[in-house]
């Protein structure tokens, strides 16, 4: 798939998603909110059992409406959302503070040198993206050695083995992995190798 071609599918896709989450941006945190909210409690339980250094820079990749921000902004020093849709992202910026930066950006192609961030979550993005292996090596690319990087994924679109053999194949060490009853999602916290 050549992703070089704007009306690749691989760009018909980006551009679907987009258009998708510009128009549901209203509604969004009715729609979603308790169920993210569910997988970031989890996510946050999670990574409570990780020793880590401060939170200095945390990258919050397919922020949305920044549903994460009130849960991490005290712990980092500087906490950046990045979307692609503007939309969403105008959401976020109700929930920012000085200690936050929102970025409209696409997941795949992100604006940030290699090895920039501590920790990154991706809440609820590779399902909806065209190249998951993309998404996630951007993602790596991104994270400095021995980040911590956590990934969440819908059952409906995953199997839990698939789910984690993906983050695997990804280059990531699998540190914690959920898939609690109640969550209509696994969630995986990783370290990058």
């Amino acid at each position: 798939m050549s992703y070089q071609i704007k009306d690749s599918p691989y760009w018909k896709a980006k551009r679907e998603i987009k258009r998708k989450y510009d128009h549901s941006s209203e509604v969004y945190d009715a729609l979603y909110r308790d169920e993210q909210e569910a997988k970031i409690r989890t996510a946050l339980s999670a990574l409570e059992n990780i020793h880590m250094e401060k939170l200095d820079l945390v990258l919050d990749v397919g922020c949305g409406t920044g549903l994460l921000f009130r849960h991490i902004i005290e712990r980092a020093d500087l906490l950046v959302g990045l979307d692609m849709s503007r939309n969403l992202l105008r959401k976020a910026s109700i929930k920012t503070s000085s200690k936050a930066a929102l970025i409209l950006a696409d997941a795949d192609h992100m604006p940030f040198a290699e090895g920039s961030f501590g920790i990154v979550f991706a809440v609820t993005l590779l399902q909806n993206m065209p190249d998951m292996n993309v998404t996630l090596q951007e993602i790596s690319r991104v994270a400095r050695e021995s980040a911590v990087i956590i990934a969440t994924g819908l059952k409906k679109s995953f199997g839990k083995r698939g789910f984690l053999t993906l983050l695997r194949e990804a280059g990531l060490e699998i540190v914690n992995a959920k898939a609690d009853d109640h969550l209509l999602g696994y969630v995986a916290v990783c370290r990058k190798r």
